[in-house]
């Protein structure tokens, strides 16, 4: 019986003891792993487009989706002819210039320098159907181009030098009955390839990224959170959250690291400290271009090359083009290390007809931040190196003409002359065009956002806290420990030091000398 008692006793307690781990808290989850259990949860499609009636007709024309998609979604039409994507410009604040209207319309870069003039081949990537030169109606609805980001099909293609509309052998009525959120192939169909080819312009951002590991990028990685564009450039009727740098002068509407881990994403508090002045980019992104290459430089002055009266191009090794005769010359980098650069968020750019110094490389985009600005952090940039052509005359970087539609047009990419170029592209955008042209030297800085690397490949302390060729040896106008010296701070360091050093054979002779005199007691 009293066995008998006994093992229901325990049962019992076992029993109680079971009950009370079950009831009991799990232990609290970490803001990280939180945020890795809200990202795992990938959003369904509520409705299956291929079961509308109003799909399954063959389309004569893209225009024709576009009517069938608004007569269900009323209303989406105007907000994205509100948006940048399909304006291309908005207005800005740009410091000394006042609010202008900033966007690829009018803001010049040293890749393939400006629309103007190129339109049927430059806005392959615009959102729209048809926009070949200055007549493009923006306020036609039937413009907007509906399948270039709602593709879930991955086969929808523009076509090269058709001003925005679809590969004539797409099946528009199949990519219409397939239509989803965007994903990583929409965004990066035009992303990727921005400035004529894979990873020419960002560094960060580039076609091993459709399906990256974490190694290439630890947020987008598909053996990781598997994130897309879209989880983190969040938008509201069509507003995209995030602003390219190249066309972008204020500090709003940005995607910032901090929006998911918060600024004390740290166990380490001196590393919490870190994110006072330096971007979290900064130490998470040692590398950028860690798959294909990047261009780095692209000197203009050098297209125009003919063998036997016709183009050609160089490849170097690995298959990578350095000179084309529609282009000129390049060097490319991968694996690259950042440059770094102080920046508040704010930006200036060079403006179409905005005068400039030849003698000095012109900043195409300049970053503005310095160490005594509060709102200014270390951030990690791309920068890209050109020689473009300008206006020996007016001082002003010259927009050409390069695409060439039909002969005869001046297009540099179908006559390679210079002048004749200078003359049709100029007069796209009215400005006048003295006759004489030269090349200049200018900069173009990209800062780096994405191709984040795994927590142990972050930067070390001494690759930047170190006296030579550290990361951070350009950046000036502060004092940093282990880089810089300062004599009366070194040596109150020293100093300090020493004394400490005294404090401790003191203590410790005089330790031993008491215990000496006890001893001989």
């Amino acid at each position: 019986m009293k066995r008998i008692l006994f093992s229901l006793l325990l049962i019992g307690a076992l029993g109680g003891m079971v009950f009370v781990a079950l009831r009991r808290p799990g232990r609290e989850l970490t803001p990280l792993e939180e945020l890795k259990q809200h990202l795992a949860k990938k959003a369904k499609p509520s409705v299956d487009h291929s079961k509308f009636a109003q799909l399954k007709a063959p389309f004569k024309r893209p225009q024709d989706v576009t009517a069938a998609c608004i007569s269900c979604h009323n209303g989406r039409q105007v907000e994205v002819m509100a948006s940048t994507h399909w304006n291309w410009e908005r207005s800005e604040y740009v410091e000394g210039k006042g609010i202008r209207p900033v966007g690829k319309k009018n803001v010049l870069n040293n890749f393939c320098i400006g629309i103007s003039g190129s339109e049927a081949s430059c806005n392959k990537c615009h959102i729209g159907y048809g926009w070949g030169d200055a007549n493009f109606d923006f306020k036609d609805p039937l413009n907007v181009d509906c399948l270039a980001c709602h593709d879930g099909t991955s086969t929808y293609v523009k076509k090269s030098g058709g001003a925005g509309m679809p590969d004539s052998g797409i099946d528009l009525a199949n990519v219409a009955q397939h239509v989803g959120k965007p994903t990583r192939t929409n965004c990066g169909t035009c992303h990727f390839f921005g400035g004529g080819g894979n990873n020419v312009k960002h560094g960060d951002l580039e076609k091993a990224q459709f399906d990256p590991s974490r190694e290439v990028d630890v947020h987008m990685g598909s053996d990781g959170v598997d994130l897309q564009c879209v989880d983190c450039h969040t938008a509201e009727k069509h507003q995209i959250l995030g602003k390219a740098y190249s066309i972008s002068s204020m500090n709003r509407n940005r995607v910032e690291c901090e929006t998911c881990h918060s600024g004390m994403p740290h166990a380490d508090d001196v590393l919490n400290d870190h994110g006072y002045k330096v971007a979290c980019q900064a130490c998470h992104i040692p590398r950028y271009a860690k798959v294909n290459p990047t261009k780095l430089v692209w000197d203009w002055s050098t297209a125009g090359k003919l063998r036997d009266g016709k183009p050609y191009e160089e490849k170097d090794a690995k298959g990578t083009d350095v000179y084309m005769s529609i282009k000129g010359s390049f060097v490319w980098g991968t694996n690259v290390q950042p440059e770094y650069a102080w920046f508040n968020g704010t930006a200036s750019h060079y403006l179409v007809g905005e005068k400039f110094d030849p003698s000095v490389p012109l900043r195409m985009n300049e970053l503005h931040g310095a160490y005594d600005d509060p709102d200014s952090k270390i951030i990690p940039v791309k920068v890209h190196r050109g020689r473009q052509i300008y206006d020996t005359k007016y001082s002003y970087v010259i927009q050409p003409k390069l695409y060439s539609s039909t002969p005869g047009d001046g297009g540099f990419w179908g006559e390679f002359d210079w002048n004749k170029a200078a003359i049709a592209g100029m007069h796209e955008i009215d400005l006048p065009y003295s006759g004489s042209y030269g090349f200049a030297s200018t900069e173009m800085s990209w800062p780096l956002n994405h191709m984040v690397s795994p927590k142990a490949e972050t930067v070390r302390c001494n690759e930047c806290h170190t006296r030579e060729k550290g990361r951070l040896a350009a950046l000036k106008g502060f004092y940093m420990p282990g880089r810089d010296r300062k004599g009366w701070l070194d040596g109150i360091g020293q100093g300090l030091l020493g004394l400490t050093l005294l404090g401790v054979v003191v203590h410790g002779g005089a330790r031993f000398m008491a215990g000496h005199r006890n001893g001989g007691e």
